[in-house]
């Protein structure tokens, strides 16, 4: 459907498709970059390949990892280059495997600027994914109907693992993937308060939505780790373009790099 509705130019880059296999379900299995390289050996276990447009679109490593870096890049332009938070997201339509995608929204953490405790990146990004595709002055223009439609045609990418909350919002809106960066095990390691639930396992107990959405993790973590890795922990290095406060102890950007909000 968005194939056909998206009419942005598309921005081509030199990729080699990579093989991901699927396992039978409805869901779609917890997938790491090491898993996806070790394709053969699952293929031994009696996974199954999918081979149709509507199953599966075979993107590169160098195209996931370009869109981690606009869920970072999320981060800079709505909040700051080092948020305490940094929980950004960026929603693309993949509709070929030789192109990079079209992005349709961006979302990052809100709770400490509204107050409300659900707007986390990737409900931040799904509202404002709802406003752009049902905006009557934008260039999609579609109905309710039409967007609960769409969704099953993106893919959301986030810097670290979606919460229990966002996981459920991801698999009840039926997104053709999700892609993170950190994952939660890491930010309980590093001092976050986490319900230390994986999104595996919601995936994993959504079987009877009659969707797919496959997950993919630790895309860039090594890149995105170190945005929740200073708050708990004064002696880690800031995020690039951001240095400590000497009072406060915080990270903060540097001097040519303030978002004027």
């Amino acid at each position: 459907m968005l194939s056909r509705i998206f009419t942005a130019i598309l921005v081509s880059v030199v990729v080699t498709s990579s093989v991901i296999l699927i396992l039978p379900g409805s869901w779609l299995p917890f997938l790491s970059l090491d898993t996806l390289h070790r394709a053969p050996s699952l293929a031994q276990r009696g996974a199954t390949v999918a081979t149709t447009p509507l199953e599966i679109v075979p993107i590169s490593l160098r195209t996931r990892e370009y869109w981690m870096r606009e869920a970072v890049t999320a981060l800079h332009g709505l909040v700051s280059p080092c948020p305490f938070a940094a929980f950004g997201t960026v929603i693309v339509n993949h509709t070929s495997p030789d192109d990079l995608g079209d992005p349709i929204c961006i979302g990052a953490n809100a709770m400490s600027s509204t107050g409300n405790p659900t707007l986390h990146g990737e409900i931040a990004a799904i509202n404002n994914c709802t406003a752009v595709l049902t905006d009557p002055k934008g260039i999609y223009k579609l109905s309710p109907a039409e967007v609960i439609a769409a969704w099953k045609d993106l893919t959301l990418y986030t810097t670290a693992e979606p919460c229990p909350m966002c996981a459920t919002a991801i698999r009840w809106a039926g997104f053709r993937e999700c892609v993170f960066g950190t994952s939660i095990e890491t930010l309980i390691r590093m001092g976050w308060g986490q319900i230390d639930l994986p999104s595996s396992e919601i995936f994993e107990r959504s079987d009877a939505l009659g969707t797919k959405t496959r997950l993919l993790q630790d895309v860039l973590a090594k890149e995105t780790d170190p945005y929740f890795a200073w708050q708990f922990d004064g002696a880690a290095t800031c995020p690039v373009d951001c240095e400590r406060d000497s009072g406060a102890g915080t990270c903060v950007p540097t001097a040519d790099n303030e978002v004027d909000l």
